[in-house]
């Protein structure tokens, strides 16, 4: 299964690379594939690739997705 993550661009530096922070955790990622990302655009990150950018209530909505289902597989894990 292939999944893509929603993080918040926080910088693009000039080979097109974006730093990405995902509720803390920063990665890189190229933006080579949108090219009309900004610092500050939610975004879609697969394979080290943003693939599509969000609108913001998209991407909190699909955040708290993301929360919700770590917090059951965490229960699972404790039982």
């Amino acid at each position: 299964m292939c999944i893509a993550v929603p993080g918040k661009v926080i910088n693009i530096n000039d080979i097109n690379m974006a730093t990405v922070d995902f509720g803390g955790t920063t990665k890189v990622a190229s933006a080579d594939l949108v090219p009309d990302v900004s610092v500050g655009d939610y975004v879609l990150v697969h394979a080290g690739f943003i693939i599509n950018v969000l609108d913001e209530s998209e991407a909190e909505e699909t955040i708290k997705l993301f929360e919700e289902y770590i917090g059951i597989i965490d229960d699972e894990i404790s039982e």
